[in-house]
């Protein structure tokens, strides 16, 4: 199509291959592309080059002619020099520069929490880090605020790195409406292959991924959220894992959902997860595993509304169980059952500096009836350190904080939050009584549940007299047989005399003093038995 001169040759439509050089300020309109040009002008009239200048309209490709970017950074107070010499800026196309970034809605995903998002996300995660092995291509793929809705589970690939906009606003949700999904999300290798097909076909099992500020939730009640498997160097920072159940229907371990599942072969050990600041959530287990496992972390992280926390080895792996898995700083509530099991195949692993509230009373408060143990270790060489627990004393003779299940496992709150234990030895740490003259009070009181044979381990000291020894009780649970020993040395008599009587499952030490000598005295003691 031929250009068409209208009056004056002050404007001219045609096809954009047809746009001739127009004159000063002549003005011309591309019909097929929808854009407008006018003309520079000559170099007489002050024109810095001849030819024609888009204006911007909505039909624009900006990226197209904004060639070039340089950083400024002129809110320093000054311009940023980027190359060699001032006069030699670096510069990159504006293309380049946003290309530095990834959304997932340049694939397609919409978080509107309708539009399925399964392919797209997918996709997204295949372009960027399966089709090519140049690292290059690896962008961080960003997840705006919004519910990215979901079919089907998500393959994440090694090298990986996922963001959004914090875990209760950048969700990717599970509907499955045929109950047939057992994931919202699993690790996958360089092909995005899962399961047995890990890292054959030449493909790079999973490896360093990194994860933040996103959430994953699953609608149906039958769906775990997250399978992490033969998976090394992985981190979950501020990683949200939610399933729909509440304390209504948790009462049973029955639908058997999970936060965090762990899976492993001999040759692609699952190791170095960590899981920080994360929040478990709706399940029926907060992180399960029977399988081998090495160093994992979980910290700072909340388990809230579970059936049980995180159980580790309760059943027969098919090489090994669960190693090196430290759980510690994380605040454990509103759990059915126990918070923390290291269950018969788990070894090497620590508990330490978590707080305890509801857990294990069977969703009546942190302050209701105990059903079952917070912590229970059914094998030797796994450890709780300064664990934390809201429960009581008196409620802690009937189900201890701590259940060692006769093993040589240590804790240091196993009864009372006192106490140091070490298998089934229990020490606690005692306390000091002062002692007037001519005066009767209890030294301690032992439930029968705790112990049925202690020694309370004692000095006492009256201005300069001194007396050091053990008492032995041995009891039953019926109150009667009563049998109780005290051996001692003094350098004098301090005029005190120790007596135990047994109420019921209650054993009490009980002091008494003479009025001579008419001073203060003080005793000090430590319990210690077998539990």
């Amino acid at each position: 199509m031929a250009i068409v001169q209208i009056s004056q040759i002050t404007n001219r439509k045609g096809l954009q291959i047809d746009l001739p050089q127009l004159a000063g300020a002549e003005l011309g309109w591309s019909t097929d592309t929808r854009q407008l040009y006018i003309g520079n002008g000559t170099l007489a009239d002050g024109a810095p080059v001849i030819g024609n200048t888009e204006i911007l309209t909505e039909f624009s490709d900006i990226l197209n002619f904004t060639t070039t970017y340089t950083y400024k950074g002129t809110a320093a107070g000054y311009t940023v020099q980027t190359g060699p010499t001032a006069g030699t800026p670096i510069t990159n196309s504006l293309q380049s520069w946003l290309d530095q970034f990834a959304s997932v809605l340049d694939f397609g995903a919409v978080g509107d929490g309708i539009t399925d998002c399964t392919d797209a996300i997918n996709r997204a995660l295949y372009q960027l880090y399966c089709r090519e092995v140049n690292p290059q291509i690896r962008r961080s793929l960003f997840f705006p605020a919004g519910v990215y809705k979901v079919s089907g589970t998500i393959n994440i690939p090694p090298y990986a790195t996922l963001y959004g906009e914090g875990l209760d606003n950048s969700v990717i949700t599970l509907v499955d409406s045929e109950g047939t999904v057992p994931y919202v999300a699993q690790t996958a290798d360089s092909l995005q292959q899962t399961g047995a097909n890990i890292g054959t076909n030449g493909a790079i099992a999973p490896q360093y991924v990194t994860i933040s500020n996103l959430g994953f939730k699953s609608l149906d009640p039958l769906s775990s959220v997250f399978l992490v498997e033969d998976a090394s160097n992985f981190r979950f920072q501020n990683v949200g894992f939610y399933g729909p159940m509440t304390t209504s229907n948790l009462t049973s371990d029955s639908n058997g959902t999970s936060g965090v599942e762990f899976a492993s072969t001999p040759s692609l050990v699952c190791n170095q997860i960590v899981f920080d600041s994360c929040v478990f959530n709706g399940l029926v287990y907060g992180a399960v595993d029977s399988e081998q496992i090495e160093g994992i972390t979980f910290t700072n992280s909340q388990f809230d509304t579970l059936y049980k926390g995180i159980v580790l080895g309760t059943t027969l792996p098919s090489v090994s169980g669960p190693t090196g898995v430290r759980i510690t700083s994380n605040l454990f509530n509103n759990i059915w059952a126990e918070g923390i099991i290291f269950g018969v195949y788990a070894s090497l692993n620590a508990s330490g500096h978590n707080i305890f509230y509801d857990v294990g009373n069977h969703f009546t408060g942190s302050t209701g009836t105990p059903a079952t143990s917070i912590i229970t270790i059914q094998n030797s060489n796994n450890v709780s350190i300064s664990d934390l627990f809201q429960r009581t004393d008196a409620f802690a003779t009937t189900y201890p904080r701590i259940q060692l299940n006769d093993t040589i496992a240590a804790a240091t709150t196993a009864i009372s939050q006192t106490a140091l234990a070490v298998g089934n030895y229990i020490r606690q740490n005692g306390s000091s009584i002062e002692l007037p003259p001519s005066s009767t009070n209890t030294v301690t009181t032992i439930s029968t549940n705790q112990a049925t044979a202690f020694t309370l381990n004692y000095t006492i000291t009256r201005n300069t007299l001194y007396r050091t020894g053990t008492l032995l009780v041995s009891t039953n649970n019926s109150g009667s047989g009563l049998t109780v020993s005290d051996d001692y040395v003094q350098n004098g008599d301090t005029g005190t005399i120790l007596t135990v009587t047994q109420v019921g499952i209650g054993v009490t030490v009980t002091y008494s003093t003479t009025s001579s000598p008419g001073v203060n005295g003080k005793i000090n003691y430590s319990v210690n038995y077998l539990a």
